[in-house]
């Protein structure tokens, strides 16, 4: 019963291990709430601060099996193999909802906000002076950024990874949206897209038997940009999951009311009803991607009419909501069974 029970645990990670890597991909959701509302954040930055001198020194040692249980590894491996198969899979599918259900999926994301905000409050007790006023500076700096105006692109590759460092925020702080900072540095269509679909064409090559690839000076660039972004989301995941942990200690009702301002703020980031404005040349002509598809600038959000589409977007909002309440009740579940 014990074997059966690890293993559905088992999955259960690796799906969160999923929903995670696809809300990091989508500009304005943040795998952090994931995290949070599914019951699992504190032991995600827990596993993350057990990366240090001890963690290297057992590794350097040849004491494999010790590093691995000290940093917690069964929880992290399963976790980022979820989030790795994601990049790969569940965002590629999430990437053709947004292009031919574009209102719909964000209404599903504007609900799952809400409903994290809900989640969030409702056991909060300790509001006063001090956690109001760091809610509305969390959500004063949310809404701020979904108005900056996009950075033009970089691939300097110390600039790629202080990307990489930035970026990996949206795991670690809920209602941080990494994936909508890295369209502000100008780098989401290179770091998320591109370079992602570069070792996805590599890997198919090296499988397929075909090496010619190796002559391919974009594609090598890709693969450089690509490793140096992944350096520094590890560097930005280990360094804030310490942070994170000494304030979550020491200041944790001031932490939560500023994790909550964040996620209040991101709602302007996923309003569903918004047109997309596209980056343009001086000459007026779009921007493409090296995949031919457009480059996202920004969002211009408007207050919809009430009609049909409309009503239905409601529903999906009230879907979102309901998937929150639904990873709630299975994080509580989680817990009890654990005791």
């Amino acid at each position: 019963m014990q074997s059966t029970r690890s293993l559905k645990d088992r999955i259960f990670l690796v799906i969160k291990g999923l929903a995670m890597g696809a809300a990091n991909k989508v500009p304005g959701v943040s795998g952090g709430v994931v995290a949070f509302v599914a019951g699992f954040y504190q032991e995600f930055i827990y596993s993350l601060q057990r990366v240090n001198k001890k963690a290297f020194k057992l590794l350097f040692n040849g004491r494999f099996k010790s590093f691995y249980r000290y940093i917690n590894g069964k929880f992290l491996s399963l976790l980022f193999l979820g989030m790795i198969v994601s990049y790969f899979s569940v965002s590629k599918i999430l990437d053709y909802l947004i292009v031919h259900y574009e209102l719909y999926v964000w209404s599903t994301f504007f609900g799952m906000i809400l409903g994290s905000i809900y989640y969030l409050s409702k056991d909060f007790k300790e509001w006063n002076r001090t956690t109001f006023t760091a809610l509305i500076l969390g959500a004063i700096a949310g809404i701020s950024i979904s108005f900056l105006d996009p950075a033009t692109e970089n691939d300097n590759l110390f600039f790629v990874f202080f990307c990489g460092i930035i970026s990996v925020s949206g795991m670690t702080l809920p209602g941080f949206s990494g994936s909508f900072i890295l369209i502000i540095l100008g780098n989401y269509v290179l770091l998320l897209v591109d370079s992602v679909n570069a070792l996805f064409d590599t890997m198919f090559d090296i499988f397929s038997g075909n090496f010619e690839f190796i002559h391919n000076e974009v594609r090598i660039r890709l693969l450089k940009v690509l490793a140096v972004f992944t350096i520094g989301s590890i560097t930005g995941l280990v360094t804030f999951s310490h942070i994170l942990n000494y304030i979550l200690k020491h200041y944790k009702n001031i932490t939560l009311a500023t994790i909550m301002g964040f996620i209040i703020g991101s709602l302007g980031v996923v309003w569903p009803w918004k047109k997309t404005i596209y980056q343009e040349n001086l000459d007026g002509s779009l921007i493409l991607d090296s995949t031919g598809k457009q480059i996202i600038a920004n969002y211009e959000r408007f207050l919809p009419e009430f009609n049909s589409q409309t009503y239905i977007a409601i529903v999906y909002i009230a879907l979102g909501i309901l998937i929150v309440l639904g990873l709630e009740w299975y994080g509580k579940q989680t817990r009890q069974s654990k005791i």
